[in-house]
């Protein structure tokens, strides 16, 4: 089991900034990737960026030159900076971590996720 505990969030305006951190404990040695989602109202869960043990990312066009997501690894952390906030990045934001494990020669994986933390950007 890996339990995520995020922070950061609120109400900003619009060209704002914010900061999500995630920490993530217990069952880390298999620990592959970590990264955002967000939800908004009456919408579907969508990827917003993550980023792997490698340190190669994965981020949705939508917050590509406005998001940066930045991992520490040794403090099994991942945080997301997010900079000229539009009213359309409203949403609740999610930490996930992705666990990749080998069982009896079987690859399996299993995803987790943290609490959720609203963001809110007013026009």
């Amino acid at each position: 089991q890996v339990h995520l505990v995020q922070s950061g969030g609120g109400l900003v305006q619009a060209g704002g900034s914010l900061r999500l951190s995630c920490v993530a404990s217990g069952d880390t040695s298999n620990l592959y990737a970590l990264g955002w989602y967000r939800q908004a109202p009456g919408k579907q869960r969508e990827l917003v960026s993550v980023m792997d043990n490698d340190g190669r990312t994965n981020s949705a066009d939508s917050v590509k030159g406005r998001f940066t997501i930045s991992r520490d690894n040794a403090k099994n952390t991942v945080h997301l900076q997010m900079d000229s906030l539009k009213p359309e990045d409203t949403a609740a934001y999610y930490c996930e971590a992705d666990v990749v494990k080998k069982v009896d020669g079987q690859v399996l994986e299993y995803d987790y996720w943290g609490q959720g933390t609203q963001v809110i950007v007013s026009s």
